[in-house]
């Protein structure tokens, strides 16, 4: 698509925010560019100190490339099957024994739970682990009632019976999906979901982006790139380029606004 050799180098740690130095230090000629998940791009500023970026102030939108919707999940032997369930078992304005889990401090399924909590007037107790792997461990012993996470690692295991989902946060039905309610239905507004996007340093010229977006939404619309992502719980989301930079403002606007109104400190 591009005419040249794609070298992917990862740069984990320190929830994105190495990741994204790397990128706003490079040269803003189109030929460097990187891919940020949701909470590396938008809330690790609000969440930690040593964040000083802007995802706004700091990169260029070059394209949105994929989401998941979050899945409230639980086992057979709960009661829980609903949305209303949920805030039922939860006490107004006050902490509840309904202990709801999430894969990691600050991600998407994490601040999902506090939205959630906000739209429904209710608090809910929280345990975020280390990561999906403990946390579903957790879970399917028994140790946890419910379990909030992207759709992708809770599929197979809500197919083989494991686990049983209580409601998808889309904004519509999915395919494959048709059967699970949506939290918006009991909590108008409740739609979140985690998200790939891929950025360039500021000032990349407004001609490469376009070639690089171009590029990358082609491949997006490719019907076999569509069910693959599909396969694994992923939606391609091909915008044009205004309504990605549209998309992650609101994103950053809103998830501040949760982080805010839940008071969560930043370390």
């Amino acid at each position: 698509q591009w005419g040249h050799q794609v070298i992917v180098e990862n740069r984990p740690g320190g929830n994105g925010i190495i990741g994204m130095n790397a990128l706003t230090r490079s040269e803003p000629d189109g030929y460097t560019l990187a891919m940020f998940h949701a909470a590396a791009a938008v809330t690790t500023p609000f969440l930690y100190q040593a964040a000083k970026f802007d995802i706004e102030r700091d990169t260029e939108v070059v394209a949105t490339l994929a989401y998941t919707p979050m899945m409230l999940v639980t086992t057979p032997g709960t009661p829980y099957r609903s949305v209303a369930d949920l805030i039922a078992a939860a006490k107004g304005g006050e902490a509840s024994d309904l202990v709801i889990g999430s894969p990691t401090r600050g991600s998407i399924p994490n601040l999902s739970v506090y939205l959630i909590g906000q739209l429904g007037g209710r608090e809910f107790r929280q345990i975020s682990f280390s990561g999906t792997s403990q946390a579903l461990q957790t879970l399917i012993k028994g140790d946890i009632p419910v379990y909030i996470d992207g759709i992708a690692p809770l599929v197979p295991l809500v197919r083989s019976g494991k686990l049983v989902p209580i409601a998808m946060s889309a904004d519509r039905k999915l395919p494959g999906f048709e059967n699970i309610p949506l939290i918006k239905d009991s909590l108008p507004g409740m739609v979140t979901s985690g998200w790939f996007a891929m950025f360039a340093p500021k000032g990349t010229p407004a001609p490469v982006l376009d070639t690089l977006h171009a590029a990358i939404n082609k491949v997006l619309e490719e019907p076999e790139v569509q069910s693959r992502l599909a396969d694994l719980g992923t939606f391609a989301m091909p915008l044009d380029r205004a309504q990605a930079g549209a998309f992650v403002h609101d994103e950053k606007q809103k998830w501040g606004n949760v982080i805010s109104t839940a008071q969560v400190k930043a370390e």
